[in-house]
């Protein structure tokens, strides 16, 4: 533990149903012309969980091979962090049944609500638990909303989808690497944005209440996005700051897929160009707090991360919930 400095990122891993959905099954079900959720959403396909799909299988698959991918003992993990709007069930938790057939027989392992910027929120403690315990982190993010999506609903059916994505988090000696600044946010004025209003301990399960009550549902799609891009520039521009890095710096920004034209607005009050933005949108659609681990994860494959790297992440959700991560590789 003295020689903790910072933690490291040193696997990625995701995974995604088998299922696959264009938009023209969605458009046609809306009654939509066509190419209408991709000029508006920049989304072609996403993937949809099939029956017999979990939220832990989904998760267990994206761990296993950020595992592998950084070569980590499973003993060596201390903790699983899983970020998740859909666990398989309200209670127990899916952590521990993910951590437990993933083989960590030394973790911790617990599930965090943070919507859309959930895994940012892990990452953030999962960084604080390897520098204080000198233990490696799994942090899993992973979602099946097509369950909870109300298939009548324009606002939020184009949308949504199901994917896990996954990092490892080792102890590393330098700290001029890892995260250097962090910036998490809420708004609860937005509360009531972006929400399943029925199904907790407030508007419990009953037979009387109707089932759209248990389904997502977007109230106000401008101020939901007007909302997403001010928390996501604001919570990068206090990080970058905290970091005492300049934009210019970045060499890769990968922001929560929401929405295209969330993302690049963003993008553009930072002052980072296209070709530095990281985008699975277009073939994934948006799986909530997945979006950014699937993003590195397929990224990385693609790109290796290079020593000395500088990445922006950040997010914005339900809640409404912010944050972004400077990162160095």
């Amino acid at each position: 533990m003295m020689g903790v400095g910072s933690a490291r990122i040193a696997g990625f891993g995701h995974g995604v149903p088998g299922r696959c959905v264009e938009n023209a099954e969605i458009e046609q079900s809306l009654g939509l012309e066509t190419g209408w959720i991709e000029r508006r959403t920049g989304i072609r396909t996403r993937y949809w969980a099939e029956d017999g799909d979990t939220l832990s299988g989904l998760a267990v698959k994206a761990g296993a091979m950020a595992l592998d991918n950084a070569g980590t003992d499973r003993s060596e993990i201390g903790l699983m962090l899983l970020a998740t709007s859909t666990p398989d069930h309200l209670l127990p938790p899916s952590a521990p049944l993910v951590a437990h057939k993933l083989g960590l027989v030394n973790s911790g392992a617990i599930d965090l609500a943070g919507a859309c910027s959930g895994f940012l929120y892990a990452l953030t403690l999962a960084d604080g638990f390897v520098r204080t315990q000198g233990k490696a982190v799994l942090v899993v993010a992973a979602n099946i909303l097509s369950r909870r999506i109300n298939p009548a609903e324009r606002a939020s059916s184009v949308l949504f989808a199901d994917a896990a994505g996954a990092v490892v988090l080792t102890p590393a000696s330098d700290p001029a690497t890892g995260i250097l600044g962090t910036d998490l946010c809420s708004e609860g004025s937005g509360y009531e944005l972006i929400s399943i209003t029925a199904g907790g301990s407030n508007k419990p399960f009953s037979p009387e209440r109707a089932a759209e009550e248990y389904l997502m549902t977007m109230r106000d799609g401008r101020e939901v996005f007007s909302r997403a891009v001010d928390m996501m520039s604001s919570a990068s521009k206090r990080a970058l700051d905290r970091a005492a890095i300049e934009t210019g710096a970045i060499t890769r920004f990968v922001p929560h897929q929401a929405n295209v034209r969330i993302f690049q607005a963003v993008a553009a009050n930072l002052g980072i160009e296209p070709e530095r933005t990281v985008c699975s949108l277009d073939q994934f659609g948006n799986s909530s707090a997945a979006t950014i681990p699937l993003s590195l994860s397929l990224d990385a494959a693609a790109r290796p991360l290079q020593d000395g790297e500088t990445l922006l992440l950040a997010a914005a959700g339900a809640g409404l919930t912010g944050a972004a991560v400077v990162y160095r590789a």
